[in-house]
């Protein structure tokens, strides 16, 4: 039935709230719900890419564990460019 399919939704794995508090951190008196949602979306896409860089590397030093030295890596290494 019409009742049991479900829409498919992006779901941000960061929380909104998460979102609120360093958007207020960072100055801001209030915070729109677009606001925390465009700041989840674009760290996500940033920290995915990030976190896709850290598992290369990972994989180059044939292990499957992602250490926070790949992360400091990767992140070094998309500062640069």
């Amino acid at each position: 039935t019409s009742q049991n399919k479900m829409v498919k939704q992006k779901r941000n794995h960061i929380p909104l709230a998460a979102m609120e508090r360093l958007l207020k951190t960072a100055g801001a008196a209030r915070v729109s719900y677009s606001g925390k949602k465009a700041l989840a979306e674009a760290a996500e896409k940033n920290a995915l890419e990030l976190a896709k860089k850290a598992v290369k590397l990972a994989k180059h030093g044939h292990r499957k564990t992602v250490k926070a030295a790949d992360i400091e890596l990767a992140y070094e290494d998309s500062k640069v460019k």
